[in-house]
């Protein structure tokens, strides 16, 4: 059998990736629930699918294998025991442990097939789905209350953030925003039971229980040697230096990580959403995080004496990035051609997140053509995939694939 992860940089030849088609969770949106939600509006669900379908056939021509999450988490539901363990911490960590239908709603999830189950997790739970029940508390008699025992999980077809493949190990997320802070428990589950992966002795370069957060959308693999993450509004720097510790303890191959801070900002959510590698020497990247000269506060870590970690700081991300991938050149490619107009537009839809299937060959947007233009002219071919509904969720090609297994360079 394979070993089933392996991903020693964002461009070498991806040979198996992790999708989650959107679901009837985003037909659980409502405007009220939007922000609370993190989306800004609400996707047509037939329009959506079919523009994931539509990058899903895309990455099979180019001869990726894909997966699906909610299929992987139901193939990982071997028994039993593992379905009860899995409900009890989806319901424990939905805060439905404070409500007084407990265990009806745990008797009702534990009735379903595993694909229903998983589905019903994922999609949601409304409070008028349960067998009917005589009111016992008082606050089962006050109107105006949300309308949900089990919130949906419109962000799951951004499968980057909630676990990350570096080298042959998995950073497993902590997540920053209570929306989304369940997803990574899936990922837990299908690294430890599916087949596909429990067979093999995975290392864990971050456990989603720790008390800072890291997302994957900052999680950037350069080399076999480095990895690059973001210092976002996501992602903490405390988070990076035990990830740095654990990666560097675990995995001899990796000598640095290369935090680059990044403004806190919605439209800068991820350093994906600023910043990707589209081939060995060419980047792509959003100018308004450039400062003159290109400078920012970019850090390195790397293993010091016992324990301890090295640190040192970088101001200029052409320089940092020539240094630590021994480059003579490397290339800025600017998301809107630099224009402030076209760059800000662009920006909002991702047009600097590039998924890399295979060194200077990516996956775009097509609404972005300002800069898919501009990629070409830098010798980068360039795959458009439908984005109309999925730019909604503000998030491009690279937020909504976890690459799985990539070929070495």
């Amino acid at each position: 059998m394979r070993y089933p992860l392996n991903v020693t940089s964002e461009i070498g030849e991806l040979k198996t990736v992790l999708l989650k088609r959107p679901g009837r969770e985003l037909e659980n949106l409502t405007p009220d629930y939007l922000e609370t939600l993190l989306f800004d509006d609400i996707p047509f669900l037939p329009a959506i699918q079919k523009e994931h379908d539509y990058f899903a056939t895309s990455l099979r021509n180019q001869g990726v294998e894909v997966v699906y999450l909610d299929t992987l988490l139901a193939e990982s539901i071997l028994n039993d025991e593992i379905r009860l363990s899995l409900i009890d911490e989806f319901l424990s960590e939905s805060k439905v442990g404070e409500s007084s239908s407990l265990e009806v709603i745990r008797e009702f999830l534990t009735s379903l097939p595993k694909d229903q189950l998983v589905n019903k997790m994922m999609e949601g739970m409304q409070k008028n789905e349960l067998p009917h029940k005589s009111k016992r508390h008082l606050h089962e008699f006050i109107e105006n209350q949300d309308p949900f025992y089990l919130f949906p999980m419109p962000n799951l077809y951004f499968t980057r953030d909630p676990a990350a493949v570096i080298g042959n190990g998995v950073s497993l997320n902590r997540m920053n925003r209570t929306a989304r802070g369940r997803e990574s428990l899936f990922m837990k589950y299908i690294m430890q039971y599916h087949p596909r992966f429990s067979p093999h002795d995975i290392p864990l370069w971050f456990d989603r229980g720790g008390a800072y957060s890291i997302e994957g959308g900052d999680e950037l693999v350069l080399s076999s040697e480095v990895v690059a993450i973001g210092i976002s509004a996501r992602s903490t720097a405390q988070a990076i230096e035990n990830l740095a510790q654990k990666l560097f303890a675990k995995n001899e191959n990796y000598q640095k990580v290369m935090a680059v801070e990044i403004p806190k900002t919605r439209a800068f959510m991820h350093l994906d959403t600023v910043f990707t590698m589209v081939d060995r020497d060419k980047f792509t990247v959003h100018p308004a995080i450039l400062g003159p000269g290109g400078e920012m506060n970019i850090f390195i870590l790397e293993r010091g004496e016992d324990e301890d970690l090295k640190i040192s700081r970088r101001a200029n991300i052409v320089d940092t990035l020539k240094e630590v991938l021994n480059l003579n050149e490397v290339t800025l490619i600017p998301c809107g051609g630099g224009d402030d107009i076209a760059a800000a537009r662009e920006q909002w839809n991702d047009g600097s997140n590039t998924l890399a299937v295979s060194p200077g060959v990516v996956i775009t947007y097509d609404r972005n053509y300002v800069s898919n233009e501009l990629l070409r002219s830098h010798g980068v071919e360039v795959i458009e995939v439908l984005s109309s509904e999925l730019a909604r969720g503000r998030g491009g090609p690279r937020c909504m694939s976890m690459p799985l297994y990539r070929e070495d360079l």
